[in-house]
């Protein structure tokens, strides 16, 4: 080394330990920055709708509110984390503004994951233990508004909180745990698993050091009073605790399923914290070190964490849902520190846990995993989805998942011990091969969702076209029509528009159990009761009765002012958003009178439909039979006659088909026969 290097080095060492852990956390806010930057619109929905509501809520009227109505059993503590960013009247630069606070909060869990591992291991071990803990791939959860950018310091402030307690139960540190622990859980209801963890946490330092928790259980016991109080003093149920989650709760659990989706999770969890890790906690446990308050905590949490997401698992979601227990792998990293500095001894206890830690990782069924949920909830599944389009088939990905498993499980009992940290920078080498499928793989990358769920909403390029035509203090109705509009072209236009107050639903309610309002189009006027905004977002295809004051053409979307009673021109029945209709459909004009005429345009598919296709239109009682050639368009020509104030036409189309059982590959079960691409009336 020269004289230069070896100057360098010195001064680096001298450098106080703070000022590396505050080096880091900059470090990581400026990364994460530019990549939430890329991230151009919400996509986790409807969480990130709901996090923003209530966010914008407290920031205009200091209320927890989701579309005007209170809410109830959403975390608390997240909304009033990015409410300032939401004073801005801009929401797209709001949007920016809390996912930039996203950045700093969730780079500070650098911190206290740092202080847990200086519970073992030098200060130098520490920081390398610091910058694992904010490399994992779910930091880019950054880039969305979601409350793991809370829980995730949180969770690590209740381990090293409960660590303390271990240690010493002082009244004063029971009261730090308590205060953390309830904050993490008013940031996410998820929180409850640390509960049993720190009940359970003493029994694991040994019978001798029971009687110093009598506090501890005390204080536990009377929280526990206090919560079924206040929940009988509301009138609700002990369930009520539980929140938006309280659904949970009446699901039928098997043990056996239960069992192996923990499976499942913990396998999944070894690969995600790169198989060394997980081994290294695992010879941890065959220490004396198992009886220390820190591993009593890294198991306890683990184990109870884990049991609870994979009890979820089971009934709800039926997939690893690793964005719910990404939280413990710093647990894991300080693990493999403490082995490192202890010398990385290898006892044959330690290549039977390199073993188990290989072979984990391989009992997660991969190839039924990899699918869309995965952008949303397991990452480290979106790699092995670029893996198997470009290297290896879908049944094979677990193959090579073993492979490189038991690559990284030798590695740790064949380093020689002078090149030990080799094995957490194989750690950080695979985070960072993985983060660019993460973020850009075609089908699974977040990019790509964040980018189609921007364009699924709109196509303008103003996010904030709406606000920008009429102002935010506009008051503008969305009126969801489940026939022709997709559910983002709600969702995205309402994040970005604060003038969108009220959701209304012609049909079915848009996903996500949100507050909306259902509304009818009566079938002799046409009139539509219950809207009170004056302006109403809407798509095209609804015909509204009413000017147009800003449109979205590419995605058929219109605002119109409501200068009469709202309603709509025609409405069909029959006739399926891809314009297919089946043996029978019908259109009907309002406020129509005898002598107009309707030309409607009509085809059919050629791969469906072999031959001529026969119309029967009636009108008034009387009927015109039309001829549509085979594989072309026509334009009917039909005579309208009032019935009152409307006019009515009922089609009888011939020959149907099935398109699953005529077209090779088609999955489509539905009776087809013509598409009615257009009407309009003269």
């Amino acid at each position: 080394m020269s004289a230069a290097a070896a100057s360098i080095r010195s001064r680096a060492v001298a450098l106080p330990a703070w000022v590396w852990l505050t080096a880091i956390v900059v470090c990581s806010v400026a990364l994460r920055l530019v990549l939430a930057r890329r991230m151009v619109a919400p996509w986790i929905m409807v969480d990130e709708l709901i996090y923003s509501e209530l966010a914008k809520s407290l920031a205009a009227h200091a209320t927890y509110a989701i579309r005007g109505v209170p809410a109830r059993g959403f975390g608390y503590l997240y909304p009033l984390l990015i409410a300032p960013a939401f004073r801005i009247a801009s929401v797209p630069a709001a949007y920016g503004a809390a996912k930039a606070i996203n950045t700093v909060v969730m780079s500070l869990t650098a911190v206290p994951a740092y202080f847990l591992a200086r519970k073992v291991v030098r200060p130098s071990y520490a920081l390398f233990a610091a910058v694992l803990t904010i490399a994992v791939p779910s930091m880019v959860y950054t880039g969305t508004l979601m409350t793991e950018n809370a829980f995730y310091p949180l969770f690590l402030c209740c381990a090293l909180a409960l660590v303390a307690v271990l240690e010493r139960p002082t009244l004063g540190r029971l009261a730090v745990l308590a205060a953390v622990s309830l904050l993490a859980f008013l940031t996410r209801a998820q929180a409850v698993a640390i509960a049993p963890a720190i009940v359970t946490a003493p029994l694991l330092l040994g019978r001798a050091r029971l009687r110093e928790f009598k506090l501890l259980y005390g204080a536990v016991a009377g929280a526990a009073v206090l919560v079924v109080g206040w929940e009988l003093v509301r009138g609700e149920s002990l369930l009520a605790v539980l929140g938006a989650y309280r659904a949970t709760s009446s699901a039928h659990y098997s043990a056996g399923d239960i069992l192996r989706w923990f499976l499942y999770h913990l396998g999944e969890l070894d690969l995600y914290v790169g198989i060394a890790p997980f081994a290294a906690l695992l010879f941890l446990l065959t220490t004396r070190e198992r009886r220390s308050p820190l591993v009593a905590t890294f198991t306890t949490m683990t184990f109870w964490l884990l049991l609870e997401v994979a009890a979820f698992a089971s009934t709800q979601s039926q997939r690893v849902e690793e964005r719910n227990m990404f939280f413990v792998a710093p647990f894991f990293f300080v693990a493999l520190m403490w082995w490192i500095e202890h010398g990385l001894p290898r006892p044959r206890a330690a290549g039977v846990c390199a073993v188990i830690a290989a072979a984990l990782a391989g009992v997660v069924p991969y190839s039924s995993l990899i699918n869309g949920n995965a952008t949303s909830d397991t990452l480290m599944m979106i790699p092995l989805w670029e893996l198997q389009d470009t290297v290896t088939s879908l049944d094979e990905v677990g193959t090579v998942v073993l492979a490189v498993a038991i690559g990284m499980a030798l590695l740790l009992l064949l380093v020689p011990v002078r090149y030990a940290l080799a094995l957490p920078s194989a750690v950080l080498l695979l985070y960072a091969v993985c983060l660019w499928p993460i973020e850009a793989e075609p089908h699974g990358g977040i990019q790509h969702a964040s980018i189609g769920a921007l364009f699924g909403g709109t196509s303008k390029p103003d996010r904030d076209w709406i606000d920008a035509t009429l102002g935010h203090d506009a008051r503008v109705a969305a009126l969801f029509d489940s026939n022709t509009m997709d559910k983002f072209t709600v969702w995205t236009n309402e994040f970005f528009n604060r003038s969108i107050r009220t959701v209304y639903d012609l049909h079915a309610p848009t996903p996500g159990s949100l507050p909306e309002t259902k509304v009818a189009i009566d079938p002799r006027t046409g009139r539509i009761a219950g809207v009170k905004e004056p302006y109403v977002l809407t798509s095209r295809s609804v015909q509204l009765d009413e000017p147009v004051v800003a449109s979205d053409d590419v995605k058929g979307l219109a605002v119109y002012r409501v200068t009469r009673p709202l309603g709509v021109t025609s409405v069909t029945t029959g006739i399926y958003p891809d314009y297919w209709a089946g043996a029978s459909a019908s259109y009907t004009r309002f406020e129509c009178r005898t002598g107009r005429t309707l030309f409607a345009t009509v085809g059919a598919d050629a791969h469906l439909i072999r031959t001529d296709s026969t119309v029967v239109a009636s009108s008034g009682g009387r009927k015109i039979t039309f001829t549509v050639p085979w594989n072309t368009t026509r334009t009917l020509r039909i005579p309208l006659h009032a019935d009152g104030s409307r006019c009515i036409v009922r089609f009888q189309i011939a020959p149907v088909a099935v398109p699953a059982a005529v077209e090779p590959g088609s999955t489509d079960t539905r009776i087809l026969g013509m598409r009615f691409l257009d009407f309009t009336v003269r």
